[in-house]
Protein backbone atom coordinates (compact mmCIF):
# COMPACT_ATOMS: atom_id res chain seq x y z
CA UNK A 1 0.00 0.00 0.00
CA UNK A 2 2.77 2.37 0.60
CA UNK A 3 4.12 1.99 -2.47
CA UNK A 4 0.84 3.08 -3.93
CA UNK A 5 0.54 6.07 -2.54
CA UNK A 6 4.38 7.19 -2.81
CA UNK A 7 3.65 6.29 -6.88
CA UNK A 8 0.79 8.37 -6.73
CA UNK A 9 2.86 11.15 -5.21
CA UNK A 10 5.10 10.71 -8.34
CA UNK A 11 2.66 11.22 -11.12
CA UNK A 12 1.22 14.24 -9.04
CA UNK A 13 5.05 15.86 -9.34
CA UNK A 14 5.08 15.22 -12.81
CA UNK A 15 1.45 16.78 -13.14
CA UNK A 16 2.88 20.33 -14.58
CA UNK A 17 -0.58 21.93 -14.36
CA UNK A 18 -3.03 22.80 -11.41
CA UNK A 19 -6.49 20.44 -10.71
CA UNK A 20 -8.47 20.75 -13.44
CA UNK A 21 -11.07 18.08 -12.32
CA UNK A 22 -12.65 17.58 -9.03
CA UNK A 23 -13.29 14.02 -7.75
CA UNK A 24 -16.42 13.39 -5.56
CA UNK A 25 -17.80 10.25 -3.98
CA UNK A 26 -21.24 9.30 -3.10
CA UNK A 27 -22.28 8.85 -0.30
CA UNK A 28 -19.65 11.20 0.81
CA UNK A 29 -17.53 9.15 3.34
CA UNK A 30 -14.00 8.13 3.42
CA UNK A 31 -15.12 4.60 5.04
CA UNK A 32 -17.73 2.25 4.19
CA UNK A 33 -18.73 -1.21 5.05
CA UNK A 34 -18.07 -4.51 3.19
CA UNK A 35 -20.73 -4.69 0.59
CA UNK A 36 -21.62 -0.67 0.35
CA UNK A 37 -22.55 1.06 -2.80
CA UNK A 38 -20.66 3.48 -3.97
CA UNK A 39 -20.41 5.85 -7.25
CA UNK A 40 -17.23 8.27 -8.13
CA UNK A 41 -17.50 10.79 -10.01
CA UNK A 42 -15.14 12.88 -12.35
CA UNK A 43 -17.02 17.28 -12.44
CA UNK A 44 -14.64 18.52 -15.49
CA UNK A 45 -13.68 21.89 -16.07
CA UNK A 46 -12.93 21.00 -19.15
CA UNK A 47 -14.93 18.15 -21.35
CA UNK A 48 -12.53 17.74 -23.81
CA UNK A 49 -9.77 16.74 -21.47
CA UNK A 50 -10.83 13.42 -21.44
CA UNK A 51 -10.70 12.41 -17.50
CA UNK A 52 -10.60 8.98 -16.66
CA UNK A 53 -10.86 7.54 -13.38
CA UNK A 54 -8.21 5.77 -11.42
CA UNK A 55 -6.86 3.78 -8.43
CA UNK A 56 -3.95 2.36 -6.75
CA UNK A 57 -5.02 -0.42 -4.50
CA UNK A 58 -3.00 -3.32 -2.44
CA UNK A 59 -3.72 -5.93 -5.84
CA UNK A 60 -3.19 -3.09 -8.89
CA UNK A 61 -1.71 0.23 -9.25
CA UNK A 62 -3.07 2.99 -12.10
CA UNK A 63 -6.14 1.11 -12.95
CA UNK A 64 -8.71 2.03 -15.11
CA UNK A 65 -12.59 2.11 -14.03
CA UNK A 66 -13.58 -0.57 -16.38
CA UNK A 67 -11.22 -3.14 -14.70
CA UNK A 68 -12.71 -2.84 -11.22
CA UNK A 69 -16.53 -0.50 -11.71
CA UNK A 70 -18.94 -0.27 -13.72
CA UNK A 71 -18.91 3.35 -15.87
CA UNK A 72 -21.28 5.72 -16.86
CA UNK A 73 -20.39 8.66 -18.03
CA UNK A 74 -17.94 10.67 -15.91
CA UNK A 75 -18.89 8.46 -13.40
CA UNK A 76 -17.20 4.57 -11.90
CA UNK A 77 -20.22 2.90 -10.05
CA UNK A 78 -18.88 -0.26 -7.43
CA UNK A 79 -22.29 -1.94 -6.80
CA UNK A 80 -21.00 -4.03 -3.76
CA UNK A 81 -17.49 -2.32 -2.29
CA UNK A 82 -14.90 -5.39 -0.71
CA UNK A 83 -11.88 -4.62 1.83
CA UNK A 84 -9.49 -5.03 -1.66
CA UNK A 85 -10.82 -2.04 -3.08
CA UNK A 86 -9.53 0.00 -0.35
CA UNK A 87 -7.08 2.48 -1.57
CA UNK A 88 -6.62 5.89 -3.87
CA UNK A 89 -8.65 7.18 -6.02
CA UNK A 90 -8.32 10.25 -8.35
CA UNK A 91 -9.13 11.53 -11.82
CA UNK A 92 -6.42 11.64 -14.66
CA UNK A 93 -6.69 13.26 -18.17
CA UNK A 94 -5.11 12.18 -21.58
CA UNK A 95 -2.33 15.40 -21.19
CA UNK A 96 -1.18 14.47 -17.79
CA UNK A 97 -3.34 16.51 -15.22
CA UNK A 98 -4.58 14.83 -12.21
CA UNK A 99 -7.43 15.47 -10.32
CA UNK A 100 -7.20 15.90 -6.35
CA UNK A 101 -7.15 12.24 -4.62
CA UNK A 102 -9.51 10.74 -2.50
CA UNK A 103 -8.32 7.45 0.24
CA UNK A 104 -11.33 5.15 0.53
CA UNK A 105 -11.45 2.77 3.14
CA UNK A 106 -13.79 -0.38 2.62
CA UNK A 107 -14.06 -2.82 6.12
CA UNK A 108 -14.98 -5.92 7.13
CA UNK A 109 -15.41 -4.81 10.69
CA UNK A 110 -18.91 -3.45 12.46
CA UNK A 111 -17.61 0.02 13.15
CA UNK A 112 -16.77 3.13 10.41
CA UNK A 113 -15.84 6.76 10.98
CA UNK A 114 -17.99 8.71 8.98
CA UNK A 115 -15.65 12.12 8.20
CA UNK A 116 -15.88 14.66 5.33
CA UNK A 117 -13.80 12.87 1.92
CA UNK A 118 -13.11 15.94 0.80
CA UNK A 119 -10.63 18.87 2.36
CA UNK A 120 -12.73 21.24 4.48
CA UNK A 121 -11.54 24.72 4.42
CA UNK A 122 -10.49 26.81 8.06
CA UNK A 123 -13.84 27.97 10.04
CA UNK A 124 -16.19 25.71 8.68
CA UNK A 125 -17.92 23.11 11.09
CA UNK A 126 -17.09 19.40 10.84
CA UNK A 127 -19.34 16.60 12.18
CA UNK A 128 -17.64 13.04 12.76
CA UNK A 129 -20.31 10.06 13.07
CA UNK A 130 -19.10 6.72 14.01
CA UNK A 131 -21.31 4.52 12.87
CA UNK A 132 -22.01 0.58 13.88
CA UNK A 133 -23.39 -1.35 11.09
CA UNK A 134 -26.74 -2.72 12.61
CA UNK A 135 -27.38 -0.14 15.58
CA UNK A 136 -27.38 3.90 15.43
CA UNK A 137 -26.53 6.69 18.33
CA UNK A 138 -24.51 4.49 20.22
CA UNK A 139 -22.02 5.83 23.08
CA UNK A 140 -18.21 6.47 21.30
CA UNK A 141 -15.20 7.63 22.28
CA UNK A 142 -13.29 10.06 19.15
CA UNK A 143 -10.03 9.69 18.91
CA UNK A 144 -7.25 11.85 16.93
CA UNK A 145 -3.69 10.93 16.72
CA UNK A 146 -4.20 8.14 19.04
CA UNK A 147 -5.71 10.72 21.91
CA UNK A 148 -9.06 10.49 22.92
CA UNK A 149 -10.74 13.84 22.15
CA UNK A 150 -14.04 13.52 23.88
CA UNK A 151 -17.23 10.61 24.59
CA UNK A 152 -20.18 11.40 23.10
CA UNK A 153 -23.55 9.80 23.49
CA UNK A 154 -24.88 10.04 20.57
CA UNK A 155 -22.19 8.88 18.36
CA UNK A 156 -21.32 12.08 16.60
CA UNK A 157 -19.08 14.88 17.19
CA UNK A 158 -19.10 18.42 15.88
CA UNK A 159 -15.69 20.41 15.47
CA UNK A 160 -16.89 23.88 15.24
CA UNK A 161 -14.67 25.90 13.80
CA UNK A 162 -11.76 24.18 12.26
CA UNK A 163 -7.91 25.08 12.33
CA UNK A 164 -4.82 23.57 11.12
CA UNK A 165 -4.61 22.28 14.46
CA UNK A 166 -7.35 19.90 14.13
CA UNK A 167 -5.75 18.51 10.77
CA UNK A 168 -5.08 14.83 11.61
CA UNK A 169 -5.99 11.27 12.09
CA UNK A 170 -8.91 10.58 13.42
CA UNK A 171 -10.75 7.00 14.61
CA UNK A 172 -13.58 6.18 17.07
CA UNK A 173 -14.38 3.47 19.55
CA UNK A 174 -17.87 1.73 20.52
CA UNK A 175 -17.68 -0.45 23.55
CA UNK A 176 -18.67 -4.06 22.98
CA UNK A 177 -18.36 -3.46 19.09
CA UNK A 178 -14.83 -2.27 17.91
CA UNK A 179 -13.52 0.23 16.94
CA UNK A 180 -13.23 2.15 13.44
CA UNK A 181 -10.12 2.10 10.89
CA UNK A 182 -8.34 5.96 11.17
CA UNK A 183 -9.11 8.66 8.13
CA UNK A 184 -7.07 11.86 7.63
CA UNK A 185 -8.94 14.71 7.79
CA UNK A 186 -7.35 17.70 5.50
CA UNK A 187 -7.89 21.69 6.54
CA UNK A 188 -6.97 23.98 3.69
CA UNK A 189 -6.59 27.98 4.10
CA UNK A 190 -10.08 29.80 3.29
CA UNK A 191 -9.98 32.49 0.57
CA UNK A 192 -9.33 35.79 1.20
CA UNK A 193 -12.66 36.83 -0.70
CA UNK A 194 -14.72 34.03 0.95
CA UNK A 195 -17.14 35.02 3.66
CA UNK A 196 -17.78 33.26 6.58
CA UNK A 197 -21.06 31.17 7.33
CA UNK A 198 -23.17 33.29 10.00
CA UNK A 199 -23.08 30.07 12.07
CA UNK A 200 -18.90 30.84 12.19
CA UNK A 201 -18.70 34.31 12.09
CA UNK A 202 -17.92 36.27 15.75
CA UNK A 203 -20.63 37.73 17.53
CA UNK A 204 -20.91 41.97 17.84
CA UNK A 205 -18.95 43.16 20.09
CA UNK A 206 -21.14 44.06 23.19
CA UNK A 207 -20.24 47.35 23.92
CA UNK A 208 -20.80 48.58 20.82
CA UNK A 209 -24.62 47.24 20.69
CA UNK A 210 -24.98 48.90 24.12
CA UNK A 211 -23.22 52.61 22.68
CA UNK A 212 -25.75 52.46 19.77
CA UNK A 213 -28.54 51.98 22.15
CA UNK A 214 -27.44 54.90 24.43
CA UNK A 215 -27.57 56.70 21.68
CA UNK A 216 -30.53 56.44 20.00
CA UNK A 217 -32.74 56.34 23.64
CA UNK A 218 -31.13 59.84 24.07
CA UNK A 219 -32.45 60.64 20.60
CA UNK A 220 -36.13 59.30 21.60
CA UNK A 221 -35.91 61.73 24.64
CA UNK A 222 -34.41 64.86 22.72
CA UNK A 223 -36.57 65.22 20.23
CA UNK A 224 -39.80 65.56 20.81
CA UNK A 225 -38.40 68.52 23.05
CA UNK A 226 -36.36 69.79 20.18
CA UNK A 227 -39.10 69.54 17.87
CA UNK A 228 -41.39 71.47 20.17
CA UNK A 229 -39.25 74.48 20.22
CA UNK A 230 -39.06 75.13 16.82
CA UNK A 231 -42.68 75.04 16.52
CA UNK A 232 -42.76 77.64 19.42
CA UNK A 233 -40.12 79.89 18.25
CA UNK A 234 -41.73 79.71 14.32
CA UNK A 235 -45.13 80.56 15.72
CA UNK A 236 -43.74 83.59 18.03
CA UNK A 237 -42.23 84.85 14.40
CA UNK A 238 -45.11 84.57 12.67
CA UNK A 239 -47.39 86.48 15.04
CA UNK A 240 -44.76 89.06 15.40
CA UNK A 241 -44.40 89.60 11.64
CA UNK A 242 -48.52 89.56 11.31
CA UNK A 243 -48.41 92.97 13.85
CA UNK A 244 -46.07 94.51 12.21
CA UNK A 245 -48.25 97.28 9.47
CA UNK A 246 -46.85 96.61 5.75
CA UNK A 247 -45.08 99.34 3.55
CA UNK A 248 -48.23 100.21 2.08
CA UNK A 249 -50.24 100.32 5.07
CA UNK A 250 -47.64 103.00 6.43
CA UNK A 251 -48.02 104.88 3.31
CA UNK A 252 -51.27 105.03 2.97
CA UNK A 253 -51.72 106.19 6.89
CA UNK A 254 -48.84 109.05 5.83
CA UNK A 255 -51.34 110.45 2.81
CA UNK A 256 -53.83 110.10 4.62
CA UNK A 257 -52.65 112.45 7.81
CA UNK A 258 -51.12 114.81 5.27
CA UNK A 259 -54.89 115.13 3.11
CA UNK A 260 -56.36 115.99 6.76
CA UNK A 261 -53.32 118.48 7.56
CA UNK A 262 -53.80 120.08 4.26
CA UNK A 263 -57.76 120.05 4.75
CA UNK A 264 -57.90 121.48 8.51
CA UNK A 265 -55.47 124.49 7.03
CA UNK A 266 -57.71 124.98 4.40
CA UNK A 267 -60.78 125.78 6.43
CA UNK A 268 -58.72 127.77 8.01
Amino acid sequence: MEKSFLLLFLISLLSYTTNQALLTVSPSSSQMFDGDYVSLSCEEDDSSAGWTLRRNTSREIRAECEEWGAAADSSCNISSVLPWDSGVYWCESREGPISNMVNLTVTGGSVILQSPVLPVMEGDDVTLLCEEKNSFSLPTAFYKDGSLIGNETTGHMTIQHVSRSDEGLYKCDISGHGESPSSWITVTDRPANTILHPSSAPPPDPTSLNLVFSVVSHLVVICPYFISTLLMVSLYRHRAKASLPTQAEQRQTEDFDNIVEVTTEHHF
